[in-house]
């Protein structure tokens, strides 16, 4: 029977292994949706299991241009 460090070093190894398999699914899945996003210049940032958020940068230049600051409200 497995005592104290032993058990404590199973899960760690368990836990690790999920893990690393969530996030090899995660990449796997949104692959070619952040390609994409990376060959347009895009900031994408990862949310959630399977869920992205993408930004286009340009969209800080056309509210800079405009004068607007924090969602539209103009400076």
């Amino acid at each position: 029977m497995l005592k104290g460090t032993a058990r404590l070093s199973l899960s760690k190894t368990f836990k690790n292994r999920i893990t690393t398999f969530v996030a090899r699914a995660d990449r796997s899945l949104c692959t070619d949706q952040d390609w994409w996003a990376y060959l347009l210049g895009w900031e994408v940032t990862r949310i959630g299991f399977g869920a992205r958020s993408y930004r286009d940068p340009r969209f800080d230049t056309l509210q800079q241009a405009r004068g607007e600051v924090d969602g539209g409200v103009r400076a």
